[in-house]
């Protein structure tokens, strides 16, 4: 999480659970040349868009007065939705025994022994979330092999809809 996106997170974080709200993520990034803020809230049943109305309209001000981006941006206030990104530990912890997708900066090698040339090389790893430690993420694929993952590794982990 960047600077911006903590700051943002720790002035709305409080707006958003007196609502009755529980705020998943911040995230402030550059999408074909513009600069989007994206809050993504979360409770126990379904994010309408009027809930997310409800969150824009309460933290718009917050954010204007504040004005912790200088820059022109577009603000967005949704759904983590049924894939979603998992950027922090409390996010990978919520996420244990889901099916992930896990998209990786550099290859890694791992043993795949439901296939005769069972050495994997790739960028992506897809599989249940089995657990995680300080610098590792372990997922588990074809249901007994668990390959590691180094958290620095991971350019963007998201979970997976299953049927």
């Amino acid at each position: 999480m960047t600077k911006i996106e903590k700051a943002i997170k720790e002035a709305i974080e409080p707006i958003i659970n007196g609502l009755n709200y529980k705020l998943y993520d911040v995230i402030y990034e550059k999408e074909a040349g513009e600069n989007y803020l994206r809050i993504f809230i979360d409770n126990d049943s379904t994010i309408s868009i009027n809930d997310c109305e409800i969150v824009n309209n309460a933290i718009t001000d917050l954010l204007d007065e504040k004005d912790f981006i200088k820059n022109q941006y577009v603000l967005e206030v949704s759904s983590p939705g049924l894939e979603r990104r998992i950027r922090n530990d409390e996010q990978l912890n919520s996420c244990i025994g889901e099916k992930v997708d896990a998209k990786l900066f550099k290859k890694i090698q791992y043993v795949n022994k439901n296939i005769k040339d069972n050495t994997i090389s790739t960028k992506e790893v897809i599989g249940r979330l089995k657990s995680f430690d300080d610098k590792n993420v372990y997922i588990l694929i074809n249901d007994k092999d668990v390959v590691q993952v180094e958290k620095e590794n991971i350019a963007k982990m998201n979970t997976v809809f299953d049927l």
